[in-house]
């Protein structure tokens, strides 16, 4: 006699996996410029302080920032599609490449951005989300993300200018290194998918 098997619960797909992980992850910004807006902005003092020591956690706290709601919201839909896209990937890999753009984005901010400013906002992570996408076709050597990479670079290229100084209150520094996060993110992984898609011939 055999015992009933159980059923599995089947896996979600990955698309529903990355749309929920991303507005998640906005909804979660709103949430800290909701408490930051009761709380009088006081939270926007945690951003990057350049080259001071007490501006060091602002590496930490910084892209969950914004200087009030209008900042956030010219930031959300670049966030949503970037991130899906990254997403689709898998989550493990999404969070590897932010943690790169995190960190690049922030120390290097903290090293060149001007003295006695603050910078914040999560504008370092779509400059370093975009620049990911646009090269880890390049370095992974696949046609279908160099294809997308293509297709983002014609309808968001403009974004990119961002990275040039000369914008009042824009913190062209952030961006930068934002894009050079992603640059060194999709170096990293991308040469990492091509050998192991390679092992697999």
């Amino acid at each position: 006699m055999s015992l009933p098997t159980r059923h599995q619960p089947r896996p979600r797909s990955r698309p529903l996996v990355a749309a929920q992980v991303i507005l998640a992850f906005v909804a979660l910004l709103y949430a800290v410029e909701l408490v930051d807006t009761l709380m009088g902005h006081r939270l926007d003092e945690g951003g990057v302080r350049p080259r001071e020591a007490d501006g060091l956690d602002g590496i930490l706290f910084a892209p969950l920032l914004h200087y009030g709601w209008g900042h956030l919201l010219a930031n959300t839909l670049p966030l949503l599609v970037f991130g899906f896209l990254i997403l689709l990937a898998g989550v493990a890999r999404w969070a590897a490449v932010t943690a790169v753009v995190w960190v690049v984005g922030g120390v290097g901010t903290w090293f060149v951005g001007q003295p006695h400013s603050v910078h914040l906002g999560a504008s370092v992570l779509a400059f370093g989300w975009l620049v990911y996408l646009l090269l880890r076709g390049v370095f992974a050597r696949d046609a279908s993300q160099v294809a997308l990479g293509v297709i983002l670079l014609l309808v968001y290229g403009g974004l990119l200018l961002g990275v040039l100084p000369g914008q009042p209150g824009i913190s062209w520094q952030g961006h930068l290194f934002g894009a050079l996060g992603g640059a060194l993110a999709a170096y990293w992984f991308g040469v990492r998918d091509r050998e192991r898609r390679t092992r697999r011939r």
